[in-house]
């Protein structure tokens, strides 16, 4: 008898089945910037400025080249120098700390929480007194809205304000969401946020945006962003800064999905609810804190007591995809490695990166493919 065939692949994420939905519009927003001849801060850069911040109720966006840039050009602006503390989560992507190191700081690594993957605040507290008994100066912190939910800003703004800390909000994997009703943009002194292809609101390449509330510090941005270059002469550079320009054929993909951006949440949601009604009795499935809504960048478990490769082999044996976000915490990769961590350590970023994976998720997932992913999960976790 012929072996049966090997289960189809499932994308972990279908970028394809979002271009078809969108459709020909997409094409024809491209094709308008490509006949246009303006593809470095055309038109449709500042119309995306403009949509973004409208919709995420704060007064000043300005778009870059990527998520990184955004984060390094909030820290220019704060004129982040060594001798700084910058106070990060370790269980993050490396970005949130590389733009630390780009400019002499020093990261300081704090622990997260369990339920929601975010900065703890009691950890915050112990790493703001682990800098200064270093010498450092504390003088920003960068909250990460890890897979999409807002970090837990009703106790870490205070903490900021008692130590007279910047906050820049990563929201790289979060913009969209928003906790007790207040959008994560237009929380902390600026946020930054990236559109590789894979976020939520993704572009076709490299993206990103810088969120602010006053015109003095957008207008030191548009400095930054255009290598430090004075508001009246372009060849008169009053201060260092990048070249971190958004692509205008960028800016037109984004103004697209922008358009469906919405929808595609609710989507998100939708699945989300199922993956959790169908898990929570295998592995330990994320919530929501009490307040927040995610934009769900990922759908993350933990399976404590699991023996993880085992449980991600047999997955893969049945053609579904799956990731780790993170396996190993930034205090304990080589190039971080040297850097302070908060009081005594951070476990729970360590429990985490032995515990967590990510399954296929995306607003396009059809139902019968997440009941395909969920009886997989569940036989793999012997359900």
């Amino acid at each position: 008898m012929p072996e049966a065939p090997p289960p189809a692949p499932i994308a972990f994420i279908d970028l394809d089945a979002q271009r078809r939905a969108i459709g020909p519009a997409m094409e024809e927003a491209v094709l308008k910037v490509v006949r246009s001849g303006r593809y470095i801060l055309g038109p449709e850069v500042a119309e995306l400025e403009t949509a973004l911040a409208r919709y995420a109720s704060v007064p000043f966006a300005l778009s870059c080249a990527n998520g990184t840039d955004a984060l390094a050009l909030a820290l220019m602006a704060w004129d982040i120098r060594p001798g700084d503390a910058v106070l990060v989560p370790a269980f993050t992507f490396a970005a949130t700390a590389e733009v630390v190191v780009w400019f002499g700081a020093t990261p300081v690594f704090v622990d997260v929480r369990e339920d929601t993957f975010n900065m703890d605040p009691a950890s915050l507290e112990a790493g703001i007194e682990t800098a200064k008994r270093l010498g450092l100066v504390p003088r920003a912190m960068i909250p990460v809205d890890l897979f999409g939910q807002p970090a837990d800003y009703a106790r870490l703004l205070p903490i900021a304000r008692r130590h007279g800390l910047k906050v820049l909000v990563d929201a790289a994997q979060s913009f969209g969401a928003t906790w007790n009703g207040t959008h994560v943009a237009a929380t902390g002194d600026m946020a930054a946020t990236s559109f590789f292809p894979a976020k939520p609101l993704g572009c076709y390449g490299d993206g990103g945006a810088v969120f602010c509330h006053d015109r003095e510090t957008l207008e030191l941005l548009l400095s930054l962003r255009v290598h430090g270059q004075s508001k009246d002469d372009k060849y008169e550079n009053v201060r260092v800064g990048m070249n971190g320009r958004l692509d205008t054929v960028q800016a037109a993909v984004l103004l697209q999905k922008l358009a469906v951006f919405e929808s595609e949440c609710a989507a998100r949601q939708r699945i989300a609810d199922r993956y959790n009604a169908a898990l929570a009795d295998v592995a330990i499935v994320p919530r929501l804190a009490p307040g927040n809504t995610s934009v769900w960048a990922q759908y993350t478990l933990r399976i404590p007591g699991h023996d993880r490769a085992r449980v991600l082999a047999a997955l893969k044996a049945e053609g579904i995809p799956t990731a780790i976000y993170y396996p190993k915490p930034l205090h304990r990769q080589t190039a971080y490695a040297h850097y302070p961590v908060a009081g005594n350590g951070l476990p729970v970023s360590e429990r985490l990166a032995a515990e967590v994976f990510s399954l296929p998720f995306h607003p396009y997932l059809e139902e019968a493919t997440q009941d395909r992913i969920i009886a997989a999960t569940r036989r793999a976790l012997g359900a």
